[in-house]
C-alpha cells in the first residue's frame, strides 16, 4: 500500500494505481555488475527537476544516434530526438526510483519474447524459437570474442531495460483505470438522448468590429488575467535578401556556344610533329565513348533505351533520328545537351504476360504446389487452348491460374530486352509477333505466354554540360551581397528601402525558436538562428551569411522574451476574443426580457429548428459547433425556454420542443468497458505528458548546438 500511496501523491491523473515493488536487475548483470550511471563531468545541457544532464554524455548519445540514423537525418533532428529520450528517461526514472520499480531476469526474458529481439537467429534454438539460455550464452560470447558487438549490445540493453520498466510502470497505472456502470450509462445517454429545439440566434457578425473599441491597456489586462494561455517561448523575427548563385543569361549562352563548338572538327597545332592536326568533333568522331570522356559531364551510356526512358521533352525527336544523326543543343534539366543516334534495335523490347504452372521440384516452386510435372503440363495445355479462344481475357486466366508472382497483375511482366528472360521464354517472346500465344517449358515450370507489345530501343550518345554560374557572375554576386550588407549595416532602417531600390526580394521569417534550423526559402541554416539568438545581436543588426549556392543578408527585426506575451504580441489573438465578449454583452443587453419572436423581429433574423441533437455531437445546422448551447438544452425539460446563451457564433435563445430519452438498457457494461478501454489506451501518453508538464526543465541546448 505504501507504493500505491506514493503514486497517488506524485501523479495528477484521475485513476487508481495498483503498485508492486520489484527488485532492480540488469540483464548483463549475468556478465557485468553495472551498466548505468557514472560520474557526470563537464557542463550540463539541461536541468530536469534539479538533476543536471551532462553535455558530455549527451554528446555521446547524439553521436551514437547519428550513426544509427545516417546522413539523411539533420543534426538538429538527432539532437532533438536524443533530448526527448533524455527527458523521458529522467522523468520516468524518478518515478521508477520512488516507486521501487525494477526488472527481474524473468521479466526481461518475457519482455524480449514480445519484441523483435526474439526474432534474432542468434537467440533462437534449432526450432526457431527464442531460447533464454542461448541468448545469455550469445551475449557472453560477444563479450569475449566480439567486443564491438558486445558494446553495442550494452547500449541496446539499457534501452530494453528502460522499455521494460516503462511497460511495468504503465501497466500498473493501467490496472487502476476503470469506469463504473453509472459512467457507462451517462456516456450512453449523452450519445443517444435526442433533442429537438427551436432557436433564435443573433450572430456576432451583426455588430461591426469597427464599433468595438479596445485599448492596449485592456488587452494587457486580459493577458494578465489569462497568463497561462498566453505564454510564449523566446522567439525572433528576421527578414533577409537571398543572393542566388545562379547562372546569368550570358553564362547560359556561353555554355550553349561551348557545347555547339564540340560538334565540328577543329584544327590544333601539334608541337611534337610541328604540324596541324585535325581533331574530330562529335559529328565525325569514331570513338564516342572517348570523346564524351574528354568533353562531357556524363559518360557514354551504352544501354539501349525505350522511348519512356528518354528525356520526355525530346523523346519523340530522339527516337526518330537515323543512325549518325544529331539533335541539339537542347536544354534538359540544368544542362545543355547534344544527342547522337548510335544504333537502333527494332522491336528490341517486348511486353509479355504469362501463366506459370509450377510443379513439385521445379525451380523456386512454392512449397504449397503439389502437382506433378505431368499434371502441370496437362493443365498448361488446357489453359493454352482456353487462352486462344475468342473473347477470353488473358489477364483473368493468369490471375486465377498462375503460380507466378505476377499473377495479381494478370501475369503482366512489363517490358524487357533481349537476354533478360531464360532462353526458351526469351526466344518465344522475341521470335513471335504481337498477340501470339504459346507454351514453353523452363526450369520454373510450364509457361503460357502472350506477347502484348513490342517497341524499338535505341542507343544514344549525349554530350552534357551543366549550366553553371561563371566566375564573373559569382564575383558580381558577391560584390552585390557585400555592398548591400555594408549599406544596410550603416543605416539599419534602410534595409527594405534599399532592397526595393535594387529590386531585391525581401523575405520575412516570423517567430523562429532558439532550436529551429530550417528557414523558409533557405532550408537548414542553423548558423543564422544561432546569430539571431546571440546575446550580442540586437534588433536591427544585419549580417551576411554564406549558404549553399549563394549568400543571405539577414536583419533581425523582432525579439520576444520567454514568458507572458506583451499586449502588442498578444493583440492578434486577444482582440477577437474581447470583441466577441463586448458584442455578446451588447446583444444580451439589447434583448434582455424579450421572447424569441421579438428577438427575431428586432434583429432581422429568423427562428430556426434543429432536430436530433446530442451532447456528443453538439453541431446545430445553420449555426455550427455550439457545445454550450446544446449542453444547456440537455438540462431543459420539454416546453421550457432558456435565457440568453452566449454561444460560439452568436447569442442564442432556445425552446425545448421535444426531448427523446434513450431507450433504457438492462446493463451498461459495454459502454463502461469502452470508456475503460479508451482511458487505458491513453495511459502511456497522458501520464507521461502530465509528468512532463509538471516537471521543471531548464533547456540549454541552444548554447551547445
Amino acid at each position: 500500500m505504501a507504493v500505491l500511496e506514493n503514486i497517488r501523491k506524485r501523479t495528477t491523473v484521475l485513476i487508481l494505481i495498483i503498485g508492486l515493488a520489484l527488485f532492480a536487475f540488469v540483464i548483463s548483470g549475468v556478465f557485468t555488475s553495472s551498466n548505468f550511471g557514472g560520474e557526470k563531468v563537464g557542463s550540463s545541457i539541461a536541468e530536469i527537476n534539479g538533476e543536471d544532464i551532462s553535455i558530455d554524455e549527451f554528446r555521446q548519445e547524439v553521436e551514437t544516434a547519428s550513426r544509427r540514423t545516417g546522413p539523411t537525418t539533420s543534426s538538429m533532428q538527432v539532437v532533438n530526438q536524443v533530448w526527448e529520450n533524455q527527458i523521458r528517461k529522467t522523468i520516468l526514472g524518478e518515478q521508477f526510483e520512488d516507486l521501487g520499480i525494477g526488472i527481474e531476469q524473468d521479466q526481461i526474458v518475457d519482455f524480449l519474447r514480445t519484441t523483435g529481439y526474439a526474432q534474432n537467429p542468434e537467440f533462437q534454438n534449432e526450432n526457431g524459437q527464442f531460447d533464454p539460455n542461448i541468448f545469455k550464452q550469445t551475449v557472453a560470447d560477444w563479450k569475449v570474442n566480439n567486443p564491438a558487438q558486445y558494446e553495442a549490445w550494452l547500449r541496446t540493453e539499457n534501452e530494453i531495460i528502460q522499455l521494460a520498466k516503462e511497460q511495468t510502470y504503465f501497466n500498473m497505472v493501467r490496472a487502476g483505470v476503470g469506469a463504473t456502470l453509472k459512467e457507462g450509462e451517462l456516456d450512453y445517454k449523452l450519445a443517444n438522448e435526442k433533442m429537438d429545439i427551436k432557436y433564435v440566434r443573433v450572430p456576432y457578425t451583426s455588430i461591426a468590429d469597427s464599433t468595438i473599441t479596445v485599448t492596449k491597456s485592456e488587452i494587457s489586462d486580459y493577458v494578465n488575467d489569462h497568463k497561462e494561455e498566453y505564454k510564449q517561448d523566446a522567439a525572433r523575427d528576421l527578414q533577409y535578401v537571398y543572393f542566388d548563385e545562379k547562372p546569368s543569361q550570358d553564362d547560359d549562352m556561353a555554355i550553349k556556344d561551348a557545347i555547339s563548338k564540340l560538334l565540328d572538327d577543329t584544327i590544333e597545332y601539334n608541337s611534337q610533329t610541328d604540324r596541324n592536326d585535325t581533331i574530330r568533333g562529335f559529328r565525325n568522331t569514331k570513338d564516342a565513348s572517348a570523346f564524351l570522356d574528354r568533353n562531357s559531364d556524363t559518360k557514354f551510356d551504352t544501354i539501349f533505351k525505350a522511348k519512356k526512358n528518354l528525356p520526355a521533352s525530346v523523346a519523340d525527336t530522339l527516337l526518330n533520328l537515323n543512325a549518325g544523326q544529331i539533335y541539339g543543343p537542347y536544354k534538359d534539366g540544368g544542362s545543355y545537351k547534344i544527342s547522337k543516334m548510335m544504333d537502333r534495335k527494332s522491336n528490341g523490347s517486348v511486353k509479355a504476360s504469362h501463366i506459370l504452372l509450377a510443379y513439385t521440384g521445379a525451380t523456386r516452386a512454392n512449397p504449397e504446389v503439389i502437382r506433378t510435372k505431368e499434371e502441370a503440363e496437362a493443365k498448361a495445355k488446357e489453359l493454352l487452348k482456353e487462352a486462344k479462344k475468342s473473347g477470353v481475357v488473358f489477364s483473368e486466366l493468369a490471375r486465377d491460374n498462375s503460380d507466378g508472382p505476377s499473377a495479381p497483375n494478370g501475369g503482366d511482366l512489363g517490358y524487357f530486352q533481349n537476354g533478360v528472360m531464360v532462353p526458351k521464354f526469351n526466344d518465344f517472346a522475341f521470335n513471335n509477333g504481337v498477340g501470339a500465344i504459346g507454351l514453353v517449358e523452363t526450369d520454373f515450370g510450364f509457361h503460357v505466354i502472350k506477347v502484348d507489345d513490342k517497341e524499338d530501343v535505341v542507343q544514344i550518345a549525349t554530350i552534357s554540360r551543366e549550366i553553371v554560374a561563371s566566375e564573373k557572375t559569382i564575383n558580381t554576386l558577391f560584390t552585390s551581397a557585400t555592398k548591400f550588407e555594408m549599406d544596410t549595416t550603416e543605416d539599419e532602417s534602410a534595409f527594405s528601402e534599399l532592397a526595393k531600390k535594387e529590386e531585391f526580394v525581401v523575405r520575412p521569417v516570423n517567430k523562429i525558436k532558439a532550436l529551429d534550423e530550417n528557414l523558409p526559402g533557405l532550408s537548414n541554416q542553423r548558423n543564422i538562428v544561432q546569430w539571431a539568438f546571440n546575446g550580442d545581436t540586437e534588433v536591427g543588426d544585419v549580417k551576411r551569411f554564406n549558404i549553399n549556392n549563394g549568400y543571405a543578408v539577414v536583419q533581425l527585426t523582432g525579439s520576444y522574451a520567454k514568458g507572458v506575451m506583451s499586449a502588442e504580441d498578444a493583440s492578434v489573438l486577444v482582440l477577437p476574443l474581447i470583441r466577441k465578449e463586448r458584442k455578446a454583452a451588447k446583444i444580451i443587453a439589447a434583448n434582455k426580457g424579450k421572447d424569441m419572436d421579438a428577438i427575431a423581429k428586432d434583429n432581422s433574423v429568423t427562428i430556426s429548428n434543429a432536430s436530433a441533437l446530442t451532447v456528443k455531437s453538439p453541431t446545430i445546422p445553420g449555426a455550427g459547433n455550439e457545445p454550450v448551447v446544446v449542453g444547456t438544452a440537455y438540462g431543459m425539460s420539454n416546453g421550457a425556454t432558456s435565457g440568453l446563451i452566449e454561444g460560439n457564433t452568436g447569442v442564442f435563445k432556445i425552446e425545448m420542443v421535444k426531448k427523446t430519452e434513450a431507450p433504457k438498457l438492462e446493463n451498461y457494461g459495454v459502454y463502461a468497458n469502452a470508456l475503460k478501454k479508451g482511458a487505458a489506451g491513453r495511459v502511456n501518453t497522458s501520464v507521461y505528458n502530465a509528468l512532463k508538464d509538471g516537471a521543471e526543465i531548464e533547456d540549454k541546448r541552444a548554447i551547445f548546438y
